[in-house]
């Protein structure tokens, strides 16, 4: 990822972007308290902070669930887009082939992966397209409240 020069009078808590932790932040999150989905999020912060990311140079992509929620909750300074059901991979090969200066992180779910979005997880796969494809996967369908996914364990 892109890696910035320090900042003269920047504070003693900022990393080499000249930002502090709480600038990779997002949204508050929304999601059930205890979700894994906002551990994710909080690691995603961390790590961008420590590579010294710029926000700006960032686009988050997610299709549709609690897992495609997440990207609201981490670099509210970047730009984003939330896809279709399962299309996330195509918006972002198109999205980062039409500027290839972007850095994208895709956020995506079991449904979105695994079940619907299966014929374009493979796709973005074998094109190699250059992003982080985070599977937040919990092997259940959460919004439709339990509901096994396609990557629930058998019994």
């Amino acid at each position: 990822m892109t890696e910035a020069l320090p900042m003269a009078g920047t504070p003693a808590n900022a990393n080499l972007a000249g930002l502090s932790k709480n600038d990779y932040r997002g949204n508050p999150s929304t999601l059930c308290q205890g979700c894994g989905h906002n551990s994710i999020s909080n690691q995603i912060i961390t790590a961008m902070y420590e590579m010294n990311v710029v926000p700006e140079n960032v686009v988050k992509f997610s299709g549709i669930g609690c897992s495609s929620k997440s990207p609201t909750y981490f670099l509210n300074r970047s730009f984003g887009f939330n896809s279709l059901h399962g299309r996330m991979p195509s918006i972002a090969t198109g999205a980062l082939f039409g500027d290839y200066h972007l850095k994208g992180i895709g956020v995506s779910g079991d449904g979105d992966s695994a079940s619907i979005g299966m014929g374009q997880f493979k796709h973005v796969m074998r094109r190699n397209v250059n992003m982080v494809y985070i599977i937040e996967n919990n092997g259940v369908y959460g919004l439709t409240k339990g509901q096994f996914s396609a990557t629930a364990e058998k019994d």
